[in-house]
């Protein structure tokens, strides 16, 4: 009897390490009676530094939200005698987690009482290891397109992602720099709404709209009698926006005097209303943000360098859209999803000639312009596409793009010259037989090219072709000078 109870427990043991999963048993103590190789393999104890101990040595947690009430699982069993296929992080030897999928049943003797608990554990940390890594890879390969309403797939916007989660992980000042249109707010909302500060106010002032007096009135507030016309106490964009963030738009404009009491702000935290001497602390998070190049106006003489330096401690520049051409289309698909939201109409997309027009603009206007480029089409459009003639005349006269994109001053200006009429006296091409058979030469006779090029559609290149007497296929070498100059009878 004695020698077939060993054989039986020997033919356990060796079933138990030949097993793939881990397998442990504990008594009513929760102390280890038995733990397989498999164990070993999983958790970094040898059978030896397991057997005897408290099962605690695995520092078991159920991250199945449904079993939290439950005991914990790979000890405290028989409250509820068994459960099945539940995903446990355990602590290795070493401190590493441990993702196991985990299963436990309670031995009971002939009058069903408890004697001990049988746990099996099957290791999934590489698959777990592997999800995260697929999931990153899936981001840097496909693109990341879109971080709360920042979109871009670019390599500079997935840099600009990873600035924003860094900044909003953080309490720091932040400086987003980057032309009119580039989406200075837009980031600043993101920072804000990612940060800690997400349920407190967010208060935005444009310093470049208001005067001097009345920008220091805004920022920290007066008290009744400050000056002609305060009636009352009034409180400070600063102030409103405690335990939460100020966004400082066009923060380059703002005046000498104004930039003294901003620093002290920055410095202490604290504030002083216009015609009081109490200071009042405030705890705000501050993002500024500027299209000018603040070096150049601190070298000028008209921005405080040690104010700059406060400002620029976690700078953000954001690319002109010209830069970032491989943008414009995920932020197309964007604006057209938006409108046809709001106008409830059902626009697909845009024609391949309009598309290309859009890529060979040079947004002088960024991102804003781009939006108001879709906003004006969807007025314009009756059909499923936008096409060339949907989009605004700017992208569609030559003379007026050469003149905003060969002007950067146009770019900040953002005003487009008077109808095309009071253009300044220029010769327009393709206007002659020669200049439009030079267009076609140089689009190798592809109509659709040297319509592109002259900023007229197709069809009106085939009408200009045919009001000119120019063949609608290239003509052989040496023929060209005997076209005539004038266009056939009929």
């Amino acid at each position: 009897m004695t020698q077939s109870l060993e054989r039986e427990a020997l033919e356990l043991a060796t079933i138990l390490d030949t097993m793939a999963d881990g397998v442990f048993v504990i008594d009513t103590e929760f102390i280890v009676q038995r733990w397989n190789r498999a164990m070993e393999r999983i958790t970094g104890y040898p059978p030896d530094q397991a057997i005897g101990r408290n099962c605690a040595l695995l520092n078991a947690n159920s991250v199945d939200e449904h079993l939290q009430s439950l005991p914990p699982l790979t000890c405290d069993l028989f409250k509820v005698d068994w459960v099945d296929k539940v995903e446990t992080v355990i602590k290795h030897c070493n401190g590493d987690e441990i993702h196991v999928i985990a299963a436990g049943r309670v031995l009971r003797d002939d009058h069903s009482e408890p004697i001990g608990a049988v746990i099996t554990l099957t290791d999934i940390t590489s698959l777990r290891r592997l999800e995260t890594e697929m999931n990153q890879l899936r981001r840097e390969v496909t693109g990341r397109f879109e971080f709360d309403n920042i979109v871009g797939k670019s390599p500079q916007m997935r840099e600009i992602f990873n600035l924003v989660e860094l900044a909003a992980a953080s309490p720091v000042t932040v400086l987003i720099s980057g032309e009119t249109g580039t989406g200075k707010e837009v980031v600043a909302k993101a920072i804000h709404y990612h940060s800690e500060r997400k349920n407190g106010p967010l208060v935005r002032v444009n310093c470049s709209a208001l005067s001097e007096s009345l920008l220091e009135s805004e920022l920290f507030g007066h008290a009744r009698g400050a000056f002609t016309g305060a009636i009352r106490d009034h409180v400070g964009r600063f102030e409103r926006a405690n335990e939460g963030t100020i966004f400082l738009d066009e923060v380059g404009d703002i005046p000498p005097l104004v930039q003294v009491k901003l620093l002290r702000v920055l410095q202490e935290r604290e504030l002083e209303r216009v015609g009081e001497s109490v200071p009042r602390k405030v705890d705000v998070r501050v993002i500024a943000a500027t299209h000018r190049n603040l070096r150049e106006v601190v070298r000028r003489g008209e921005f405080r360098e040690d104010l700059f330096y406060r400002l620029k401690v976690f700078p953000v520049h954001l690319p002109p859209l010209r830069e970032r051409k491989e943008d414009i289309d995920p932020l197309v698909k964007r604006f057209i999803a938006q409108f046809n939201a709001d106008t409830g109409k059902n626009i697909q997309g845009l024609t391949p000639d309009a598309l290309r027009m859009v890529l060979d603009y040079c947004w002088p206007g960024n991102v804003r312009e781009l939006e108001n480029a879709i906003e004006h089409a969807f007025v314009t459009c009756n059909s499923a596409f936008i096409g060339p003639l949907d989009l605004p005349i700017e992208m569609r006269r030559v003379e007026l793009k050469r003149q905003l994109c060969d002007d950067p001053s146009q770019a900040d200006a953002f005003a487009l010259p008077g109808p095309y009429s009071e253009l300044p006296a220029r010769r327009k091409r393709g206007n002659t037989r020669e200049e439009l058979m030079a267009v076609l030469d140089a689009s190798g006779w592809n109509k659709a090219e040297a319509a592109r090029r002259l900023g007229i559609t197709r069809t009106s290149i085939w009408r200009r072709m045919k009001k000119l007497g120019v063949p609608l296929n290239r003509p052989p070498e040496g023929r060209r000078d005997s076209l005539p100059d004038t266009p056939p009878a009929g």
